[in-house]
């Protein structure tokens, strides 16, 4: 399908009848790979004479290519190439301009080599489709980017900077240096002179400037890997050389992921979006990058891994020395007021979940972790870099957490609020690493590792854990220590209440005592609060004013709600069980009191009475008259199905004992 374009060139070279028989060649194995095709595809049970004119052509292409390669490697060294490489001034990092052969061709040079180019792309095109049908044949689909052609003007550069590259074993940054000066002086010429030729050799989705610097990068990644990682593998299981071969690895790391970004980025966007959609995409990616090496190392990518873990602990535990780390910055203050925006519940940075700084510091470090590895070609190599490194370290993190919980003593006894404090930086922090670990779950890249992983079953998960979520284990792990924490503090709010208003609710002569002759009524008289409920209620306002500085709104919504609701069944429950024979003086006392107990909760609602239910149910026991409280009690002795009745009158959350018994013993002047 070539021989046409060269039949009628008028061009005279001393190769032009090896290119004719070349192409001829070619034009024939072509149409002998189209009836194989049609042979597959129809006849798929003559696999024996598939595998007969397989032999056959494989000898043929066996003696074709290396004599192509040949005049190939022959026409390039007449033109010049390889360049010198004029390193005189690397080291200064100052590296001059280099010479392009390819753009210095003249006419009769520049219309062989494109002869020799073109052929090469055919062979290598034939090739290509061999390659697929026999895959296919298996079940597979495998694509290189690589172009034969291309890899021709790699491979002697390669040999010429082995020689460079070998004196800077401990001065790698200098083979990145010269690697990406060279790449960037040749991509115009080699894009300006090959693609033309590769669009003429019919090569779909082909690039001369992506094989130019992917195989660029893999020359680079084969000598690093060779003599740099190999040599540090061997040294870390030496004791005494871990210490150094993780700090030469890390910057080595470092080199890597900056040299890449700058190679990609000689890759210009355009045709990175042209290219997104095609068959071969994920072969392009395997060669942009020199993480490639360790795709096809497992053993170095479980050390590297290994090493970065070690780092980021390291790193955490020297922040964790200054207990500054844990300071909440809490710039807005307490603003105790009644707001019913939604959005104060959406929370997005550090400040507004009011998490310590430490929180911020263990994101950072996981985040450039991930960052790290973005560049690694394959997924799963990649999701085993984040699952032995991010997961393990953020796991870290989870255990500093609960130490420093365990370490923290709530007891009645501590004037201070220290231990509250304390508990809500690790709320927050909690809060905001889980938001911010869902927001990364929903991150493209991670989701394209989270579907793989699904699909391949590598990471067992409970049921109960979203699948769809790749951090979905660390999310339900800080959502169960944030609501136990709270619950330790809702609970010590609870006993601490309990055992300062004891005495308040045990106390039956202040409220069955009957009111004085000559006395005021008690609707027209101005009560005050009972003085052993002071300082219960003292406290209480105290411990959530520190609460709702401290907390992030989200988990202080949650935690004054839970604890209206144990106040709530905590009084009612001992004021109907405690067989008390309130008299007039004494409902109003204890209205009075709810009343200030009301109040407390009011700079966070509109209607604090709402979330004491069964307060404002006993209070409306409290305040029927006589024949209304005969007439449930007549209902209520029917059976304990009589409950219901109680229902239009407004009381649905207080038991029916307890109610019963409140009713028998409701006192009233006679």
């Amino acid at each position: 399908m070539f021989a046409a374009k060269f039949s009628n060139s008028s061009i005279a070279t001393e190769s032009e009848p090896n290119q004719e028989k070349l192409l001829q060649a070619m034009k024939f194995m072509n149409n002998i790979e189209e009836v194989l095709i049609s042979i597959v595809t129809f006849q798929p049970q003559w696999c024996n004479l598939l595998k007969c004119v397989d032999t056959r052509v494989d000898k043929i292409l066996g003696v074709l290519r290396p004599q192509v390669l040949a005049e190939h490697r022959a026409l390039l060294v007449s033109l010049g190439w390889p360049p010198k490489l004029l390193t005189s001034k690397t080291e200064s990092a100052q590296i001059s301009g280099l010479p392009n052969p390819l753009v210095l061709m003249q006419d009769n040079k520049r219309e062989c080599y494109s002869h020799s180019f073109v052929a090469l792309c055919a062979l290598q095109h034939l090739h290509k489709r061999r390659e697929e049908r026999q895959l296919n044949i298996l079940g597979r689909k495998e694509y290189s980017m690589q172009l034969w052609a291309i890899d021709e003007l790699v491979s002697p550069i390669a040999s010429r900077m082995e020689y460079h590259f070998s004196k800077w074993a401990d001065q790698p940054e200098f083979m990145f240096a010269l690697v990406y000066k060279i790449t960037r002086d040749f991509i115009a010429g080699v894009d300006d002179v090959l693609q033309p030729l590769i669009d003429k050799a019919r090569l779909v989705s082909c690039s001369a400037k992506e094989a130019w610097v992917s195989g660029m990068i893999q020359m680079l990644s084969g000598f690093l890997a060779k003599r740099i990682l190999s040599r540090l593998a061997e040294r870390y299981k030496e004791k005494h050389s871990k210490s150094e071969v993780m700090t030469s690895w890390l910057h080595l790391i470092d080199l890597i992921v900056s040299f890449d970004k700058r190679m990609q980025s000689l890759v210009n966007l355009e045709t990175c979006l042209f290219l997104v959609g095609s068959e071969r995409f994920e072969g392009f990616s395997r060669g942009i990058s020199v993480l490639m090496i360790f795709v096809d190392r497992p053993d170095w990518l479980k050390l590297w891994a290994k090493i970065e873990l070690k780092d980021a602990c390291k790193k955490l535990k020297a922040e964790l020395k200054d207990e500054r780390a844990w300071k909440i910055d809490n710039k807005t203050g307490p603003a105790l007021h009644i707001n019913t925006d939604i959005d104060q519940y959406l929370l997005s940075t550090r400040e507004e979940h009011k998490a310590p700084f430490i929180a911020e510091f263990t994101l950072k470090i996981a985040w450039q972790l991930i960052e790290r590895c973005q560049t690694m070609p394959a997924t799963f190599p990649r999701l085993q870099f984040i699952r032995s490194a991010v997961v393990k370290f953020l796991w870290y993190f989870f255990e500093v957490l609960l130490l420093r919980f365990k370490r923290t003593e709530f007891s009645p006894d501590n004037s201070d609020d220290d231990a509250l404090v304390r508990l809500c930086g690790l709320i927050n922090a909690a809060r905001f690493v889980e938001s911010k670990l869902q927001e990364w779950s929903d991150d493209v890249d991670i989701l394209e590792m989270r579907i793989a992983e699904n699909d391949s079953n590598l990471h067992n998960k409970e049921e109960s854990i979203d699948s769809s979520c790749f951090f979905g284990e660390e999310i339900a792990n800080l959502s169960e220590l944030e609501t136990n924490w709270l619950m330790e503090i809702i609970s010590f709010i609870l006993r601490e209440f309990e055992n300062l208003s004891w005495e308040y609710v045990q106390n039956k002569e202040r409220f069955e005592q009957q009111q004085e002759q000559g006395t005021l009524a008690p609707a027209t008289m101005d009560l005050v609060v009972s003085s052993d409920f002071v300082e219960a209620l003292d406290i209480l306002r105290s411990q959530l004013h520190v609460l709702k500085t401290n907390l992030n709104p989200k988990d202080f919504l949650d935690l004054w709600r839970s604890v209206a609701e144990g106040l709530d069944h905590f009084i009612s429950c001992t004021t109907l069980t405690n067989e008390f024979q309130f008299s007039e003086s004494g409902v109003s006392q204890f209205e009075t009191d709810m009343q200030a107990l009301f109040f407390i909760f009011q700079p966070f609602c509109a209607r604090p009475q709402a979330f004491f239910p069964c307060i404002k149910e006993t209070l409306k026991l409290l305040q029927m008259n006589k024949e209304g409280i005969k007439h449930l009690q007549v209902v209520l002795s029917t059976g304990k199905n009589g409950i219901k009745c109680l229902h239009p009158c407004g009381i649905s959350h207080l038991p029916f004992d307890q109610v019963d018994t409140f009713l028998r013993n409701r006192k009233f002047k006679t």
